[in-house]
């Protein structure tokens, strides 16, 4: 259901959310702002959550790669 929406792989602007799976493998939505973020079951939750977040806004969104770990701190870096 969510598959056809893109996230920008450009430079220019940074997103505002990342989304990726932290160090435990949870999927994790940042805001690089601070202000929004969660943890998901699975991909697909963790991109519907950001995608209502963010309007649906694709230069908005960044998926992280697979090497890349996104945490929340204090939440899921263990600190």
């Amino acid at each position: 259901m969510f598959r056809s929406f893109h996230a920008s792989l450009s430079k220019s602007r940074p997103a505002r959310f990342t989304v990726g799976r932290d160090h435990h493998g949870w999927w994790v939505v940042r805001d690089d702002a601070g202000l929004v973020g969660g943890l998901f079951c699975n991909k697909d939750a963790a991109l519907h959550f950001a995608q209502d977040e963010c309007a649906r806004s694709a230069s908005a969104l960044r998926i992280a790669p697979r090497s890349e770990c996104v945490e929340l701190e204090n939440v899921t870096d263990d600190r």
